[in-house]
């Protein structure tokens, strides 16, 4: 029954469609995931700080900035590394509360939740969180 259970776990949870937001708590602190394997966290800090803590958080990881730019509902940056293509979403949530969610790929399909976290946990220490 418990070999079923993992089956049934591993062959049909790719079958839910897109980005349902079911998270799958990771090794980091208060850190979860998408079903795509996008790592996201809300933090008690307005969207503003939460962007600059972002940027010096990739700085001090020595991550390239592709893009900073505004979105519909908070900001949007693109970088890289030699080999990863990261896109950081900054949502509004309330005046005080904005959740950021890391989708770090390497060669389009594959998934690095290592990278991901470690961005997420940077941006908390920077915020003191």
């Amino acid at each position: 029954m418990i070999v079923f259970r993992k089956c049934f776990v591993v062959f049909l949870l790719p079958l839910l469609s897109g980005c349902t937001a079911i998270a799958l708590t990771g090794a980091g602190a208060g850190i979860s995931y998408t079903l795509s394997n996008v790592a996201y966290r809300s933090f008690n800090s307005p969207l503003d700080r939460v962007h600059h803590a972002t940027i010096a958080a990739l700085k001090k990881m020595d991550i390239k900035i592709i893009d900073d730019s505004k979105s519909e509902d908070g900001r949007i940056i693109t970088a890289a590394t030699n080999e990863l293509d990261i896109e950081i979403n900054l949502e509004e949530v309330t005046s005080k509360t904005t959740q950021v969610k890391v989708d770090a790929r390497k060669r389009v399909v594959l998934k690095d939740k290592a990278t991901a976290a470690e961005i997420i946990n940077q941006v908390g220490k920077i915020l003191g969180e």
